[in-house]
């Protein structure tokens, strides 16, 4: 059996800790305004960025990702049909409160290379429905086109500011006027693009009992 080199490589990076979240993820920083270049995902069906489907405060879990958008049985999916369902008068509205408690929402991430950061190699990053919005438009706009294109797509400022007043953050996008290589080097930008981190390696779904036993105990 020949040896598999990339398997090799990716076992190296998880025993040096370079596949970690935390290496493999990015964040503009409150205040700040920082320049990305946003790269293709290769085998996402033609479509720029990923998204994934988690369901949120579920007693102390972070973030569950949903079996059912890769077609698994999903008991907290099937919890909130029957509350859906529900026809009682009496038990109708608490149904239904507590099922938009347990819909799940979409984070949407696309790999960047950080102007000033490009030693530390393509990092994810992770957006909400806004800021997707904002970059499928830009990419729609004939001005821009294909932001993403490794010889003529274009730099994005990312800029993170929080209004008084406001609890959370807002981050905006905006194109850079002229379009720029990737790279210079054309060796280099392949490296790149050949080693966008997986998102699988980010995030993995619960089984079905363990997931039963999570919704079982918050209820």
């Amino acid at each position: 059996m020949a040896i598999d080199f990339d398997a090799i490589r990716k076992k190296l990076n998880q025993l040096n800790g370079n596949n970690s979240r935390r290496s493999m993820m990015w964040r503009p920083e409150e205040g700040e305004t920082a320049t990305v270049r946003l790269v293709s995902f290769p085998d996402n069906d033609g479509q720029p960025f990923k998204e994934r489907w988690f369901y949120y405060n579920i007693g102390n879990n972070p973030g569950l990702l949903t079996p059912h958008q890769f077609g698994n049985a999903d008991p907290v999916q099937e919890l909130i049909n029957k509350l859906r369902a529900d026809d009682d008068r009496d038990t109708q509205k608490d149904s239904y409160d507590l099922a938009k408690k347990l819909y799940p929402k979409m984070r949407s991430y696309a790999a960047v290379i950080v102007r000033g950061e490009e030693n530390k190699g393509i990092r994810l990053w992770s957006f909400g429905k806004t800021v997707y919005q904002d970059l499928l438009n830009i990419m729609l706009d004939e001005d821009y086109g294909d932001i993403t294109d490794p010889l003529e797509g274009r730099d994005v400022k990312v800029e993170c500011v929080k209004q008084p007043g406001r609890k959370w953050a807002m981050t905006s996008v905006r194109p850079r006027p002229k379009s720029t290589q990737l790279c210079d080097d054309p060796k280099q930008a392949k490296e790149w693009i050949d080693n966008i981190p997986n998102i699988d390696d980010l995030y993995s779904c619960k089984s079905y009992d363990e997931l039963e036993k999570i919704i079982n105990d918050w209820l």
